[in-house]
């Protein structure tokens, strides 16, 4: 998945892991259960990530090679977050789509705004940490070779 915080992504892998019959990996998920109250900021998240990303990758390369469709809902916002992606896919030899939601600032501010209001122990779902964010974040290229499904929202 990749898209700007807020831009749907956790809603859109639950609807293709349904569609797909696939299995879903869910980063926040993740985060939640096995380390609750321990993001609290950028750095504690990028730990944490690491932590689960480097426990998981073996298990998803043998999914992927048993033929098992995995839709990650981890974010691919960042051309080093990319990589990881890219790292699973070449080690299980596996096909692939890259699923990037292109929605509009505001928008997506305006969906963190609508799950602060119901989630309200995330203490990073905020404007701040969206602006904090968005300087990081970089579309997919050509030169990464990824099959890019494009869903744009105006």
């Amino acid at each position: 998945m990749c898209g700007k915080m807020g831009a749907g992504k956790s809603t859109f892998a639950k609807s293709l892991a349904m569609s797909c019959e696939a299995a879903l990996l869910s980063e926040d998920d993740l985060l939640r259960d096995l380390y609750p109250g321990e993001v609290i900021d950028l750095a504690s998240y990028a730990t944490l990530s690491g932590r689960i990303k480097n426990a998981l990758a073996g298990h998803i390369c043998v999914l992927l090679r048993r033929g098992v469709s995995v839709v990650l809902d981890f974010p691919g916002n960042t051309v080093a977050q990319r990589s990881w992606f890219r790292q699973l896919i070449d080690r299980a030899g596996s096909h692939h789509q890259l699923h990037y939601l292109s929605v509009p600032n505001e928008i997506c501010k305006q969906q963190l705004r609508e799950r602060r209001a119901t989630n309200a122990h995330d203490p990073l779902q905020d404007d701040a940490t969206f602006d904090a964010l968005l300087a990081y974040f970089a579309p997919p290229t050509p030169e990464e070779q990824f099959v890019v499904i494009l869903h744009e929202r105006t």
